[in-house]
């Protein structure tokens, strides 16, 4: 007869270091958007290491914190993040004039797209999450209605400004949800409120 022995593994919760790798990268990405700064030559580091790596990590933690949502969230948007730096480094001819002069945004736009329809479905779970969590789902949204839309030359000038609006609002709502993740936890009880559940779906 073999004795079973099962050691569960505690980590912390990840979710404030995903968070401000979000809030991070919107921040300086949305400054591009909205013309007060030029370039992508140094939005892109932030791109990689907070967008991308930050959220992976927070990712793959929820993986072991068996929460499914979050790890897809997580992982999903840094993967999103990576492909968007990529892309940057294609568009400034990094890889070559070649590959540059190629460029259809209307695929940026299809990719957007795609994002849009999983935001949706994940802005209905995260109204069982708390309401800063579902209120940075509903700006993500509004974001890729943004992107797809002037990746399409749709209404251009008025989508890309409804997406760096939007992604100035995810910066500075994620970092409420950061600082809420860590001071609540750090001091045991609320002291930044992030809203109930709305309880439409689950009790």
């Amino acid at each position: 007869m073999t004795n079973e022995t099962k050691v569960k593994v505690v980590t912390a919760d990840p979710s404030a270091l995903g968070l401000f790798g979000l809030a991070i990268i919107t921040l300086v990405a949305s400054s591009q958007k909205l013309g007060l700064t030029s370039g992508v030559s140094l939005v892109l580091p932030w791109a990689i290491f907070l967008g991308a790596t930050a959220q992976l990590f927070a990712c793959i933690n929820d993986f072991k914190h068996n929460n499914t949502f979050g790890a897809t969230a997580f992982g999903a948007y840094a993967f999103f993040w990576y492909a968007v730096g990529f892309t940057w480094l294609i568009q400034n001819g990094v890889f070559g004039p070649e590959l540059a002069s190629v460029c259809d945004t209307k695929q940026l736009g299809f990719a957007y797209l795609g994002y849009l329809i999983f935001t949706l479905f994940m802005t209905i779970g995260a109204m069982e999450t708390h309401k800063v969590l579902f209120t940075i789902f509903v700006l993500i949204d509004f974001l890729f209605i943004g992107l797809s839309l002037s990746s399409f030359g749709i209404m251009e000038h008025a989508t890309h400004m409804l997406a760096a609006y939007s992604e100035l609002l995810i910066a500075i709502v994620s970092f409420y949800g950061c600082g809420a993740a860590v001071l609540n936890t750090h001091f045991g009880r609320t002291f930044l409120p992030v809203g109930k559940p709305f309880g439409i779906f689950k009790k």
